[in-house]
């Protein structure tokens, strides 16, 4: 067998030249420099928009009298730093004011308030029409009060008009006030107040089939088909109670529009209708007031 030489000796490491002198490194600027500052958080637009879209009332309370007299003040688009852009549709109202009480008499949802009456003039609760509007006048009816059949006129079928007319004597209808009117674009909006004796009397109305899940239980003129709407949170307020629908497609020449609104001794309908379609930002809006009034 061959005899293996020897590995060779490894070479001794030559010395490691120098590496170039490398330029200075510049200093850092401060952070502040570097890093923008950091936007404040923005609030949530949902929020945000319900207060452009629902006027997002504010309420202050005042004593006048002997009664309690409450101011509702409307928010202008302007009152929202950097929005200051062209209307969204909102109705201009005029400032709204809820009628004082006769002196001695609780709120609706007073504690002591156990029927939950509204005491006020229901005449004085129904939303005022928006600037710009053409009032309906036929709604007023004598003294403000309108005749039962003039509100079951809004209904297309005979027999629920029979129907409904007798459940509203059956649960104690003390009368109706209304209001309508018709704006600039041609959307007409008609509000309905109905006060009973009390708040379960009007529970009950609703419960035996005014009203249900996805449609309501009358059919309303010119709706032929209409789907349950989903109002906004952020317009709703304590102590009522929304029901609120919109005619689904297809629809006819006009789009119709209605909500159904529980407050205390007080059943709300509100009808909202207009060729083409019925915009849901004023719809909503009115809805939106008449809630507060009401509440």
């Amino acid at each position: 067998m061959p005899e293996v030489p020897p590995a060779p000796e490894a070479p001794q490491d030559p010395a490691v030249p120098s590496l170039p002198e490398m330029p200075p490194v510049p200093e850092m600027p401060p952070a502040a420099a570097v890093l923008p500052e950091q936007p404040a958080p923005r609030k949530d637009r949902r929020v945000l928009r319900a207060v452009l879209r629902w006027t997002a009332a504010v309420v202050v309370f005042a004593v006048a009298g002997s009664g309690t007299a409450y101011g509702i003040v409307r928010m202008e688009r302007t009152d929202v730093p950097g929005l200051a852009t062209a209307s969204d549709g909102r109705w201009d109202y005029p400032e709204i004011v809820r009628p004082p009480l006769p002196s001695g008499s609780p709120a609706p949802r007073a504690e002591s308030n156990k029927a939950g009456a509204h005491h006020a003039d229901l005449r004085a609760l129904v939303l005022p029409a928006p600037e710009g509007a053409r009032e309906d006048k036929a709604l007023r009816g004598a003294d403000g009060w309108l005749p039962t059949k003039d509100f079951l006129a809004e209904y297309a079928l005979r027999d629920e008009r029979k129907k409904f007319g007798q459940q509203l004597t059956d649960h104690g209808l003390r009368h109706i006030a209304a209001r309508g009117w018709t704006t600039p674009d041609g959307t007409r909006t008609r509000i309905y107040l109905l006060q009973f004796n009390s708040a379960a009397l009007v529970d009950h109305l609703v419960g035996e089939g005014l009203t249900s899940f996805n449609s309501p239980g009358y059919q309303v003129r010119g709706a032929e088909t209409t789907v349950d709407e989903d109002f906004p949170k952020e317009a709703r307020v304590d102590g009522v109670w929304y029901s609120v629908y919109a005619e689904a497609k297809p629809y006819g020449a006009e789009q119709v529009r209605q909500a159904y609104l529980l407050a205390g001794d007080t059943l709300a309908v509100i009808l909202q209708s207009r060729t083409g379609a019925a915009r849901a930002v004023p719809f909503h809006q009115t809805v939106a007031l008449q809630g507060e009034l009401l509440a």
